[in-house]
This record gives C-alpha cells, sequence and structure tokens, in this order.
C-alpha cells in the first residue's frame, strides 16, 4: 500500500518530494495544553516522520473547554499518553516519543544535547521553562518557534508571526524578551503571539505550580488557531529548507 496515500490532498500542495522531505523530520513539541495538542497533530496531518512530544500533566476539568487531549470521560488521564494515541491512529506509520514529565532545566538541556530535531515548538505557558527551552535550542542550532500569551483574548485575526524581537502586545512576550536579553539572546526565532490586548478581567492567581503564579481565562478557539499558526511555521520552514 501507498503509505503516502492518506496524504494525497497535501501531495496537491507540496508536491511527492514534499511529502518525502516531511517524512524525514522530526519535530519536538514541548506542552500539549491548549496550543500544543493542536500544533502536535496539525504537524502530525501534514506527514511528519518523526515527532517527541513532552508533557508531565493529566487532563483536568477545566481543560475541557479548549484543549485536544481534554474530554469529560478522560479526566486524570496522561495527556502526552492520550495524544500518542491519537497521533498514531492518524498516521501509524509515526516515530513517536513520549515523555511524561515537566522537564527542569537539566533533563531539558540532556534531551536536546542527546537528540537530533529538525524543529522545536515551544508550547510550554510557564516562563522558567520557556526560556530554558528557547535558549538550549538557539545554542544548539535548533530552528524554533514560541507561542506567546493565547489566555485573556477572542480575536483569532489579530493573531501574528513574526520574529520575537518584532512582537507587541503581549505580557508574554514582553517578559521572554527581557529575559532572554539578559542572557546575550535579541532575536534568532519565530513567536506567534496577539495583538489584541487581553482582557484583564478574566486574570486568575494559580497555586504556583509548575512555574506558574498566573492565568488568563481562554476561549475554546484562541488556543487552537495558536496551535495551527505554530504548526504553519513548522511545516513551511521545513518544506523550505
Amino acid at each position: 500500500m501507498n503509505d503516502f496515500a492518506w496524504l494525497s490532498r497535501t501531495e496537491l500542495i507540496v508536491g511527492r518530494s514534499g511529502l518525502e522531505k516531511l517524512a524525514q523530520k522530526h519535530v519536538l513539541v514541548v506542552g500539549l495544553g491548549g496550543v500544543g495538542s493542536f500544533a502536535a497533530e496539525f504537524i502530525c496531518r501534514s506527514g511528519a516522520g518523526e515527532m517527541t512530544i513532552i508533557d508531565g500533566d493529566t487532563v483536568d476539568i477545566s481543560n475541557c473547554n479548549r484543549q485536544l487531549p481534554a474530554t469529560q470521560k478522560n479526566v486524570g488521564q496522561s495527556k502526552a499518553e492520550w495524544m500518542e494515541e491519537r497521533l498514531l491512529s492518524i498516521n501509524p506509520n509515526l516515530k513517536i516519543h513520549v515523555i511524561k514529565e515537566f522537564l527542569n532545566p537539566e533533563p531539558m538541556n540532556e534531551l536536546l544535547e542527546k537528540n537530533r530535531f529538525d524543529y522545536v515548538v515551544d508550547c510550554i505557558d510557564s516562563i522558567t521553562p520557556k526560556l530554558v527551552l528557547i535558549q538550549s535550542a538557539l545554542h544548539k542550532g535548533y530552528p524554533i518557534v514560541s507561542s506567546m500569551g493565547a489566555g485573556g483574548k477572542v480575536d483569532p485575526t489579530k493573531i501574528r508571526i513574526a520574529p520575537i524581537e518584532e512582537t507587541y502586545n503581549c505580557k508574554l512576550a514582553r517578559y521572554v524578551r527581557k529575559y532572554l536579553q539578559r542572557m546575550g539572546i535579541r532575536s534568532g526565532f519565530k513567536a506567534v503571539f496577539s495583538e489584541e490586548l487581553p482582557k484583564k478581567e478574566s486574570l486568575m492567581l494559580t497555586d504556583g505550580k509548575n512555574y506558574k503564579k498566573s492565568a488568563y481565562g481562554t476561549m475554546s478557539f484562541l488556543p487552537a488557531a495558536f496551535g495551527c499558526s505554530c504548526a504553519s511555521v513548522v511545516v513551511n520552514d521545513l518544506l523550505a529548507s
């Protein structure tokens, strides 16, 4: 059977050579929440041949409004395990590696040192591990796209893709730029962000678990649109490489 039969519609756009190129690529997706779960699925559906997905979290009832792995029937289940099963159901030939952990700085650096990735997708919503991933990926020379803040926003037409130094109207992007500059990093990767200002009244404080002290309310479609945008960067860049 033709392994690319399920990608016949994609082949009409990228050609057989494009499918063959994507089948040779290894993409790392860190964070499988509202943004990362959709990014991972779209990358898989585009024909990436190998993926590593990382998330140490389990499905919470509050995830059901926006996260691909979340339903009221699988609360408490590992997001990474659920995504593994789903991605393999889309492409049984996908070579997939699953890490069910929240990676601290040392394991993150070790992962990037011991593996070879063709693209890194940062869908982490906590500042410290996000910075570590970005810094480590750039140090290794990996192309990376980083998702900025999708919370508190409702207009998908305001989503933009730009070099990190050109982001604006995004609190998370501002923090990322600020702290990366202290590390001597001012550019070098693409960011997905929204120029829409967040609804301040939707902000809530959290327990600080996994480096996260606050969060904005979210709509079902905004994180998915961010994930779609991240996937588009990855696939288009890989095809152009």
